[in-house]
């Protein structure tokens, strides 16, 4: 089934073909915030009155020209903008295969480099996502060029590869701020973990050696056994809960989000928004193949 969803993130017709079905045009709307930017400020905001950050994140990846690309830079940089002018709680996150990582090295540099420093004359953070494992090694390389010049910028690991220990190491040394997750991405036994339990005992590990740095780090997780994990070692090692923060998908979980802000958790929500949202959605649902009940089961909490 796994394999099935990420094939069909792939197929933009039967897009077309599902949103002439009312329970897929729900699910989809509820874990996309819209196809504005004006949506995703109302979902961060509203968010906000929660006590809940946000990050938002214009849906789209692998660009197909270096117009697109610097037009994708262009779109960010609004981000920042609107996010100031409106004085919303939140960042941003990007995938470098919107900035032309496929494309063009060079010019994916360029544009990463702008964009974090068009935010931090705003006072803001950006967060470079990760996408498959053929990204990691670039993704980190430019992510890493980028922190020694502007250090507002961090970057996801995912407990699904089996390479991520020594990468969290890395970038600990480089004191670059961290979020923790699990991963999306149909990955060969060579490069990845094939079972839950085991991409589960990473990402404790992993959550462990982000928690004991100095450094503020993100734990992406709707798994309660995990997060009760993460609470637990967070209490037994007197760390504070704003040392590091909990991070959910937008329109997953919106209960848990709004228990552990209300306990003084540090809660931020991912809000994705844009046309191109159709690969995103397929991907949430091909994550596990279980994520359709899950999704089905929590549609009204």
């Amino acid at each position: 089934m796994r394999a099935l969803f990420l094939f069909l993130a792939q197929q933009e017709g039967f897009k077309n073909f599902a949103l002439n079905f009312k329970i897929f045009r729900n699910l989809s709307s509820r874990f996309i915030a819209g196809e504005t930017l004006d949506d995703a400020i109302r979902a961060a905001r509203a968010a906000n009155r929660q006590g809940i950050s946000g990050t938002l994140d214009l849906l789209g990846e692998n660009t197909r020209s270096r117009e697109d690309s610097l037009k994708a830079a262009r779109e960010i940089k609004e981000i920042f903008d609107r996010i100031a002018s409106e004085k919303v709680d939140c960042n941003v996150s990007i995938k470098l295969t919107q900035l032309g990582l496929s494309l063009d090295l060079d010019c994916c540099r360029e544009n990463l480099l702008q964009i974090a420093g068009y935010a931090r004359e705003r006072s803001n953070f950006v967060r470079v996502d990760m996408e498959d494992s053929s990204c990691t090694a670039r993704t980190l390389e430019l992510v890493t060029q980028t922190h020694r010049q502007l250090d507002n910028v961090g970057t996801v690991i995912q407990s699904a590869l089996r390479r991520s220990e020594q990468d969290t190491r890395m970038l600990l040394e480089r004191r670059i701020r961290i979020r923790l997750v699990k991963g999306a991405y149909l990955e060969p036994e060579s490069i990845a973990f094939q079972k839950k339990s085991e991409t589960d005992t990473n990402f404790v590990k992993l959550m462990e050696m982000l928690l004991k740095s100095d450094q503020y780090h993100a734990i992406a997780t709707h798994d309660e056994s995990i997060i009760l994990r993460t609470r637990e070692f967070a209490d037994s090692h007197n760390i504070a809960r704003d040392h590091f923060e909990f991070q959910m998908l937008y329109g997953i979980r919106r209960d848990l989000q709004t228990r552990l802000a209300r306990e003084g958790y540090r809660v931020r929500v991912y809000i994705p928004y844009g046309q191109r949202w159709y690969p995103y959605f397929m991907r949430r649902l091909a994550e596990r193949p279980a994520n359709v009940i899950f999704i089905m089961r929590n549609l009204f909490k």
